[in-house]
């Protein structure tokens, strides 16, 4: 069953299915355990996939993290 949320990061609308994690949005995104404790503490809920894109990359988590608070 797919879950509409809405993405805390830029208020986008997706689904989430995490009954079926493979059918899920976020499945084939790779992140490192240093970008998931990031995410982890600065969200609770779910990311929609650009976020996650964007995040995933370390140049936009350092802005995040560094200068946009």
């Amino acid at each position: 069953m797919h879950e509409r949320k809405s993405c805390p990061r830029c208020g986008r609308a997706f689904e989430c299915n995490p009954c079926n994690i493979s059918q899920c949005q976020c499945f084939d995104i790779n992140l490192n355990i240093e970008q998931k404790v990031f995410l982890e503490e600065r969200y609770e809920d779910c990311l929609c996939r650009d976020c996650l894109l964007k995040l995933g990359d370390v140049v936009e988590m350092f802005k995040e993290r560094f200068i946009y608070r």
